[in-house]
């Protein structure tokens, strides 16, 4: 098991970059109860919308939830600081928890250069399998995402396929999204049988589910069954926003970030809600919108400063976070 160094503690090591005050933090939790409970969040699940009712929200007539502060302070209590995510190896176990940094592959990605060739190419499942085997030699990428989505086969059931592919090939912990909630429980079953069992799987879980709240303020169906059958199946959930500052999300740091975290948070407490004490990660591939291109500037300084910001928003929330680099 691994447990990586810690960033911004006070010893003399590791680092720390700071974006945020205190004062600001609490301003961002105190603005996001506040946009939860007066704007609401828009639920496309029904069964969904019926829990965060009975838990004390309000559902309007278009599927808008208001959910009150206590409701969300209360799922943030019972949601794990700390988690372990298994490998197959026990020796690539990783553990998250306040501090420590740990690394990951990009994911989701459309096209791939072919290595041999040099041409850019659609990919295909090999691809995904190669991918996880270079994640599974590189000694400082912890967990691996799945990489690239494999274009060759039936996309209805392109997920089950992708897992086949790189479970068989890394022995890392490894994320991935996992479609819809019919998808995610058939994931359940074929990383069970990789564990030897659900109850195998429960105590040493090899797999995570990535799912993306779409800005602004949405959570729709199918990351809500996403979510939901995480929680039934113990398996942790990496709740991902992607808002863009000017775009799908207020131009400011502070707006994007308010806004970024009541997506997050009415996952969080979906999640809890379910069942309290479901794993979960707090995600973030929130960055700014290239005003040229109307496109999402990936790798740019903005995006190291909003996910700068995010790590501390997670970490005032007792949280593990996840959040693309700069």
């Amino acid at each position: 098991m691994k447990r990586n160094h810690q960033a911004g503690r006070a010893r003399r090591e590791g680092c720390e970059f700071r974006v945020l005050t205190d004062d600001d933090l609490a301003d961002i939790h105190l603005g996001t109860l506040e946009v939860l409970e007066r704007t609401g969040v828009f639920v496309e699940d029904e069964e969904a919308r019926e829990i965060f009712a009975g838990a004390g929200g309000t559902v309007d007539a278009k599927g808008v939830v208001r959910i009150p502060g206590h409701v969300v302070e209360q799922a943030v209590r019972t949601a794990p600081s700390k988690l372990r995510l298994a490998g197959r190896n026990p020796k690539n176990d990783i553990v998250l928890e306040a501090g420590r940094v740990g690394f990951t592959n990009f994911g989701e990605g459309v096209a791939i250069v072919d290595p041999y060739t040099g041409e850019l190419k659609v990919p295909t499942k090999k691809d995904v399998a190669d991918t996880a085997r270079i994640v599974d030699a590189l000694p400082n990428v912890d967990v691996y995402e799945r990489a690239v989505v494999a274009e060759d086969v039936d996309q209805r059931v392109v997920h089950l396929h992708q897992y086949e592919a790189w479970a068989a090939n890394t022995s890392k912990h490894g994320f991935m999204g996992s479609g819809n909630g019919y998808l995610s429980r058939k994931l359940v079953e074929m990383a069970a049988a990789v564990a030897g069992g659900r109850e195998k799987l429960k105590a040493r879980p090899l797999i995570s589910f990535i799912t993306c709240p779409v800005s602004p303020l949405k959570l729709v169906k199918d990351t809500c069954e996403i979510i939901m059958t995480g929680a039934r199946e113990h398996v942790a959930v990496n709740i991902l926003s992607m808002a863009m500052a000017g775009g799908s999300s207020p131009v400011t740091l502070a707006g994007t970030l308010v806004t970024h975290n009541a997506e997050v948070l009415a996952g969080l407490t979906l999640g809890q809600l379910v069942r309290p004490g479901a794993a979960v990660v707090y995600g973030s591939s929130t960055t700014a919108m290239d005003l040229r291109l109307a496109s999402a500037s990936v790798g740019s300084p903005e995006c190291g400063l909003i996910n700068a910001a995010v790590a501390q928003i997670a970490r005032f929330y007792l949280l593990p976070s996840w959040v693309a680099g700069a």
